[in-house]
Protein backbone atom coordinates (compact mmCIF):
# COMPACT_ATOMS: atom_id res chain seq x y z
CA UNK A 1 0.00 0.00 0.00
CA UNK A 2 2.97 2.14 0.61
CA UNK A 3 4.57 1.67 -2.45
CA UNK A 4 1.52 2.80 -4.53
CA UNK A 5 1.08 5.86 -2.51
CA UNK A 6 4.89 6.60 -3.25
CA UNK A 7 4.26 5.74 -6.56
CA UNK A 8 1.27 7.76 -7.29
CA UNK A 9 3.15 10.97 -5.39
CA UNK A 10 6.37 10.48 -7.34
CA UNK A 11 4.63 10.05 -10.76
CA UNK A 12 2.54 13.98 -9.39
CA UNK A 13 5.75 15.24 -9.01
CA UNK A 14 7.21 14.01 -12.52
CA UNK A 15 4.41 15.30 -14.52
CA UNK A 16 4.45 18.90 -12.65
CA UNK A 17 8.09 19.03 -13.43
CA UNK A 18 7.20 17.77 -16.93
CA UNK A 19 4.49 20.17 -17.35
CA UNK A 20 6.74 22.94 -16.17
CA UNK A 21 9.71 21.99 -18.43
CA UNK A 22 7.46 21.78 -21.75
CA UNK A 23 5.16 24.92 -20.56
CA UNK A 24 1.71 22.64 -19.92
CA UNK A 25 -0.15 23.61 -17.06
CA UNK A 26 -2.51 20.99 -15.90
CA UNK A 27 -4.35 19.48 -12.89
CA UNK A 28 -3.19 17.29 -10.33
CA UNK A 29 -5.03 14.39 -11.54
CA UNK A 30 -3.76 15.27 -15.13
CA UNK A 31 0.25 15.57 -13.78
CA UNK A 32 -0.37 12.17 -11.89
CA UNK A 33 -1.73 10.39 -15.17
CA UNK A 34 1.15 12.28 -17.25
CA UNK A 35 3.71 10.67 -14.64
CA UNK A 36 2.27 7.45 -14.81
CA UNK A 37 2.37 7.04 -18.91
CA UNK A 38 5.40 9.00 -18.80
CA UNK A 39 7.35 6.55 -16.58
CA UNK A 40 6.19 3.55 -18.39
CA UNK A 41 6.91 5.54 -21.67
CA UNK A 42 10.38 6.56 -19.87
CA UNK A 43 11.56 3.16 -18.67
CA UNK A 44 10.76 1.74 -22.34
CA UNK A 45 13.07 4.44 -23.65
CA UNK A 46 16.27 4.51 -21.01
CA UNK A 47 15.17 0.61 -21.24
CA UNK A 48 16.51 0.18 -25.13
CA UNK A 49 19.66 2.52 -24.57
CA UNK A 50 20.51 0.25 -21.65
CA UNK A 51 19.67 2.35 -18.32
CA UNK A 52 17.75 1.77 -15.34
CA UNK A 53 16.46 3.22 -12.59
CA UNK A 54 17.23 1.98 -9.09
CA UNK A 55 16.19 4.69 -6.93
CA UNK A 56 13.41 7.02 -6.42
CA UNK A 57 14.96 10.19 -7.81
CA UNK A 58 15.92 7.62 -10.81
CA UNK A 59 12.28 6.70 -11.24
CA UNK A 60 11.51 10.60 -11.01
CA UNK A 61 13.55 11.50 -13.77
CA UNK A 62 12.87 8.73 -15.87
CA UNK A 63 9.27 9.97 -15.52
CA UNK A 64 9.86 13.62 -16.04
CA UNK A 65 11.95 12.20 -19.61
CA UNK A 66 8.39 9.86 -20.62
CA UNK A 67 6.41 12.91 -19.87
CA UNK A 68 7.95 15.26 -21.38
CA UNK A 69 8.05 12.84 -24.62
CA UNK A 70 4.55 12.05 -24.23
CA UNK A 71 4.04 16.05 -23.68
CA UNK A 72 5.96 16.77 -27.09
CA UNK A 73 3.59 14.27 -29.20
CA UNK A 74 1.02 15.14 -27.80
CA UNK A 75 1.62 18.72 -29.02
CA UNK A 76 2.84 18.26 -32.56
CA UNK A 77 0.33 15.65 -33.09
CA UNK A 78 -2.90 15.37 -31.76
CA UNK A 79 -3.57 19.33 -30.25
CA UNK A 80 -3.66 21.17 -33.43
Amino acid sequence: MLGVILDLISSGIAGWLAGKIMNSEGSILMNVIIGLIGGVVGSVVFGIIGFTATNIIGSVIVSVVGACICIFVYNKFIKK
